[in-house]
């Protein structure tokens, strides 16, 4: 037991905490066919999580959820903008908007020398979260103890913190988000402040991308903001359901793919091991075929 405490807790939960809150916040992309909308967010506040290090000196934290904010703010305006402007259809300007943001972060990691300082490529595409130890854990007494959970690494407190706030969120707005799902025009009409409710979603899918960036890496976190809402879309047609279920999924499925990475085949007594970021996006993958088959299933 205080091996897994100490080797593999802190990833799984950190893992567990990424997949719910993603696949949460997908489910509002998938309702809005704005899937796109996830990667695009999810690359686009690079530039700011760079500057934010520029100016700060701090990897993580307040400084780098605020420049990441802004970032997914500016690519949103941009998106809108370019689609209002052209004749650019939404997923044109999206690619166009994300790929622009996303180059821009690169060349900023080499111009600010952030770079040098482990704020690096690698981790923001493929994480760390193998890296995620609890040295400090000592058996089961140590989930009670206070001062050994407080030296539990720092992305597992940021990802719960966001993933408590976006849950707070989206239950004070769950029937004006539902609206604005459903028929935004209609929102509009009755009063409600659609175009806030736009920015309050980008600001969560800016924290979401930020908090898991370190544990899970960008491209897990596109998978994790797709996969598990576009499963429940193929069984359900409920809203509640929708929500709920994929966060529950993503949670599962982000447990489910790290056990079967490392922590399974070396209790099986295997001395090969995979990439588990690697291992959630096939599993992701898997489980929205298998959603497809069971809805068709279904149907018939």
């Amino acid at each position: 037991m205080t091996a897994f405490l100490q080797l593999d807790f802190a990833p799984l939960l950190a893992a567990m905490l990424a997949g719910a809150t993603c696949g949460l916040l997908g489910s509002f992309l998938v309702l809005r066919r704005e899937s796109l909308l996830g990667d695009a967010i999810t690359h686009a506040v690079l530039p700011g999580i760079v500057l934010g290090f520029f100016v700060t000196g701090a990897r993580s934290g307040l400084p780098v959820l605020l420049g990441a904010a802004v970032a997914a703010l500016l690519a949103a305006a941009a998106i809108t903008h370019l689609r209002r402007m052209t004749r650019l259809e939404g997923g044109a300007a999206t690619g166009i908007v994300f790929t622009g943001f996303f180059a821009a972060g690169l060349v900023l990691l080499d111009v600010t020398g952030a770079r040098s300082v482990d704020l690096d490529v690698d981790c923001v595409l493929f994480g760390q979260m193998e890296t995620l130890l609890w040295p400090q854990a000592e058996g089961l007494a140590s989930l009670f103890d206070a001062t050994a959970l407080a030296s539990l690494p720092h992305a597992v407190f940021m990802l719960a913190g966001v993933g408590l706030a976006v849950a707070a969120a989206v239950a004070a707005l769950w029937r004006p988000l539902k609206l604005l799902c459903f028929d935004a025009a209609y929102a509009q009409s009755i009063g409600l402040p659609v175009r806030l409710l736009d920015i309050a979603l980008n600001l969560m899918l800016a924290a979401a991308a930020v908090a898991a960036f370190e544990a899970v890496g960008s491209i897990l976190v596109v998978a994790l903001l797709v996969a598990p809402a576009a499963a429940m879309r193929l069984i359900t047609n409920r809203y509640n359901s929708q929500l709920l279920g994929g966060a529950g999924l993503g949670a599962g499925v982000a447990a489910l793919g790290y056990a079967l990475a490392g922590p399974l085949p070396a209790a099986l007594g295997s001395a090969h091991a995979v990439n588990a970021a690697g291992a959630i996006g096939v599993l992701a993958g898997l489980m929205v075929a298998a959603a497809a088959l069971a809805g068709r299933w279904r149907r018939a």
